[in-house]
């Protein structure tokens, strides 16, 4: 058994246990529980502790931006089920060996080929925007490291994940093999055009920005489906959207939240979406 499966299966379920049945014992038990994987391996042991310590961390950072941003967003908490998916999935499994350290930090961080994974509050904002169901099929634009596809494989049916860059594709599908996410089907091509032959969609996240909403992915939405976008141009003002196309086929936007993503690459010049 690995070490991250120890702490996993015994420490953080053991915590939980306790905070619930004795909220004032729930110290002594996680002391114990230090002491114990320490002892069967101190470096390691202690490494882990301090990562489990981390994600808590970040969990908690996402919360207080949320409050922080409510007022622009709309969202004063964001699903329970999101906050789950958030606390399932490794961070530190989808960063570079560099960032290793900074897994957790409620922060965006290089991956390489001028591309970041995003911060953790936003990957949350956006999937929480997407209002993902368990039977949905999701259509992700910009697979990076794989890290938001990952989030979202815990809401939904199926994910299909496109990256341009050929080098970040073959690495996220390979992390998201490894790691045993087996409803993820990654693509490498140009994300500005969708994926007809998996269209349509109950919903599409794209995780960089388009000086539009390109119409391929408009067209590719189910109705009654929503589309989360970065939209504006490198090194200038960017806000996230939400296009929402009801039952008629008619959309409508609206503006979120100011941000910065690094931009969308390969795209075609199209009109923006109405």
């Amino acid at each position: 058994m690995q070490w991250r499966d120890f702490v996993l299966i015994l420490y953080l379920p053991m915590r939980v246990f306790y905070w619930i049945r004795c909220p004032d014992r729930e110290d002594v038990m996680a002391g114990r529980l230090k002491s114990l994987i320490e002892s069967l391996g101190p470096a390691i042991g202690r490494s882990w502790i301090e990562r489990v310590s981390q994600h808590e961390n970040m969990l908690r950072e996402i919360r207080q931006d949320v409050e922080y941003t409510c007022s622009l967003t709309g969202r004063d908490a964001l699903s329970e089920e999101v906050m789950a998916a958030m606390e399932q999935v490794p961070r530190h499994e989808f960063v570079v060996p560099d960032c290793l350290e900074r897994a957790y930090a409620n922060r965006p961080l290089p991956i390489g080929e001028g591309q970041t994974i995003s911060q953790p509050f936003i990957v949350a904002l956006m999937t929480d925007l997407l209002e993902p169901e368990k039977g949905d099929l999701v259509l992700e634009v910009g697979t990076g490291s794989g890290y938001q596809a990952a989030v979202l494989s815990r809401l939904v049916s199926r994910v299909y994940s496109m990256e341009i860059l050929h080098s970040l594709s073959r690495r996220a599908e390979s992390t998201l093999a490894r790691l045993g996410y087996d409803n993820i089907e990654c693509r490498c091509g140009n994300g500005y055009f969708g994926w007809p032959e998996k269209a349509p969609f109950d919903g599409i996240l794209v995780t960089a920005a388009a000086p539009n909403i390109p119409q391929p992915l408009v067209d590719q939405l189910k109705p009654g489906a929503r589309l989360v976008i970065p939209v504006g141009l490198p090194g200038m003002h960017q806000e996230l959207m939400l296009l929402e196309k009801d039952q008629a086929g008619r959309t409508r936007t609206r503006d979120v939240l100011d941000v910065i993503f690094v931009p969308l690459t390969g795209e075609s010049l199209a009109n923006p979406a109405n």
